[in-house]
């Protein structure tokens, strides 16, 4: 009977085990976001030329209804040379186009509430991921809940999905870099306003002090 008890006892910890190790394998999910989104109308171009920045920085402004290609970044890129200064430059750049550039916290669902709002937003991964051999400059997408997945167009993979946990850790050896860049009557999802306003009072140092005010009229104006 003792025996029989013992052997019941290990099945159910077993099961237990088991159970626990399923759940681990299925990211939990963030409470306040949609399960499924996708930007289809986001821009892809498929170039791999300088870590990819021009081409993901182009779908970003392409998002924004400015005309653009990669190859017409280049130069105001200053490149070939500048591939040094290029996270700088880019944001240099769009502050000339009247974009704000907004900077995210370093963490997944400030990412993904963007995304579920409808803003696209422009990430830095590096090799801590097996997709990349070095840096990369991608644009995030869409993601899934069920899956656990993340959606990029990145170099010449415009659906490329990733999990949660290998997006997180390639993109955290990256430093965690992920900005929007915005219209100045484009507010951010859940925007803080201190980031806001410095976003736009670099606007105005790079000559835009129109759009810069308008963002600031915007802000104040917000419920």
């Amino acid at each position: 009977m003792r025996l029989r008890s013992n052997v019941k006892t290990s099945w159910l910890l077993a099961a237990c085990v088991l159970g626990l190790a399923a759940c681990a394998g299925h990211p939990s999910k963030i409470q306040g976001l949609p399960e499924r989104v996708e930007l289809n109308g986001v821009a892809g171009f498929r170039t791999e030329a300088y870590l990819s920045g021009p081409s993901a920085l182009a779908s970003m402004l392409s998002q924004q209804g400015i005309v653009i290609t990669p190859g017409l970044l280049d130069k105001p890129l200053h490149l070939p040379g500048a591939e040094a200064d290029l996270e700088r430059n880019m944001q240099v750049l769009a502050r000339e186009y009247g974009m704000l550039v907004y900077p995210l916290d370093p963490k997944l669902p400030a990412l993904l509430t963007q995304v579920a709002a409808g803003y696209p937003v422009m990430v830095r991964i590096t090799e801590g991921s097996s997709f990349w051999s070095g840096p990369r400059y991608a644009v995030l997408v869409g993601f899934n809940q069920q899956k656990g997945t993340v959606l990029l167009r990145s170099g010449m993979n415009q659906r490329l999905l990733m999990g949660f946990s290998a997006f997180e850790s390639a993109w955290e050896s990256a430093g965690h870099w992920a900005i929007l860049v915005q219209r100045p009557s484009q507010l951010p999802a859940n925007v803080d306003t201190q980031r806001w306003q410095q976003a736009a009072s670099a606007l105005a140092q790079a000559g835009q002090e129109q759009a810069a005010a308008q963002a600031l009229k915007v802000l104040a104006a917000k419920p």
